[in-house]
């Protein structure tokens, strides 16, 4: 259906030629398959989500069956995707769809809203692919996409311009095509309309685009306020009785949880909260991971320990060492676990 926009009615145009097509949560309108993908999709590219969304398919084919799921084996699904809050409100989105709403997912924008870990642009976007609700989205490529488009200055999520987009966003919908149209925003931002590099000769819009015509694709959207990122320190101890680590799981809410570590603290105190006896203790390389709003240095320490069976505090596994890094740990603990099995243990 034609819509009096030329960005709206372009953008259409190029996204049933030139758009994403073969995704594999496309093509279906299973709210299930396209609320997982819009929860992995948040700060995550496509490239990375692919295998984890198979994944977590395979083990998980629908909503009652991942309510169904303990959280540790979410958790260790999730492993590696980061931003682990996600996981956790995943299950507890499912449990509720499932005792509230009988394991059918709600149709309405305002009550997919309302359910943990969806806000509103990932509302609207399952409401337009799952039941073809007109509603719009407003994700970061989407902001960037309509501050270069229509020249918005601003921080894009400042309390001023954010109202400002979303009424752009609510204007700019066209009376059909929205499914269309929603993955057109979606594949514009994320192919052409890039933080860095866009390839503007590509773009179905760039002849009205006011970034491109006043050469200031570097400028918009304006860049957040930079504010000093705080930076922490924290030691781990990683038991090793050769053929085995030592990994303890995380509390199910704070940095990682539910997720399995090595125990955190200073050798000679974790060994007597765990009444183990080392035998060695050898400093490795020191390893810096950056999460959203800090820095993390980790200070890793190789502890040799006798072979100990059983273990009087909950929470703790022997893991062999050539599994443990597949084991549902967080990406900078993987890093280390595989820099002590390629050392031997």
């Amino acid at each position: 259906m034609a819509t009096k926009n030329p960005f709206t009615q372009q953008l259409i145009t190029w996204q049933k030629v030139a758009g994403r097509h073969a995704l594999p949560w496309q093509n279906t309108r299973d709210p299930y398959r396209i609320w997982l993908s819009e929860i992995m999709l948040q700060q995550t590219q496509v490239s990375t989500v692919m295998p984890y969304y198979l994944r977590f398919l395979n083990s998980f084919p629908d909503v009652m069956a991942l309510a169904a799921a303990p959280i540790e084996a979410v958790i260790e699904h999730w492993a590696g995707l980061g931003y682990y809050a996600r996981a956790r409100n995943l299950h507890r989105c499912a449990q509720q769809i499932v005792t509230t709403y009988r394991g059918f997912f709600p149709d309405s924008v305002e009550q997919l809203a309302e359910l943990p870990g969806i806000g509103r642009s990932t509302a609207a976007a399952i409401a337009a692919f799952s039941f073809g609700r007109r509603a719009a989205i407003l994700d970061g490529n989407v902001k960037r996409v309509l501050c270069r488009q229509f020249g918005i200055e601003g921080f894009p999520s400042a309390t001023a311009v954010d109202r400002k987009l979303w009424m752009l966003a609510e204007s700019l919908l066209p009376e059909g095509d929205i499914e269309v149209y929603t993955q057109g925003l979606m594949d514009l931002g994320a192919t052409l309309c890039t933080r860095s590099k866009p390839r503007c000769t590509d773009c179905p819009v760039a002849a009205g685009c006011v970034a491109r015509l006043e050469g200031r694709q570097g400028e918009l959207p304006a860049a957040k306020p930079r504010a000093k990122v705080p930076e922490r320190t924290a030691s781990f101890v990683l038991l090793s009785d050769g053929k085995r680590l030592l990994l303890e799981r995380r509390p199910p809410s704070g940095l990682w949880g539910g997720l399995l570590v090595p125990p955190e603290g200073v050798p000679a105190e974790v060994a007597v909260r765990l009444g183990l006896q080392l035998s060695t203790a050898t400093k490795l390389p020191t390893l810096k991971h950056s999460f959203t709003h800090f820095k993390l240095t980790l200070e890793p320490v190789l502890c040799q320990v006798e072979p100990q069976v059983h273990l009087g505090e909950a929470g703790l596994e022997w893991v062999d060492i050539d599994k443990a890094a597949d084991a549902g740990v967080p990406t900078p603990i993987r890093k280390l676990i595989r820099l002590v099995a390629s050392a031997g243990g």
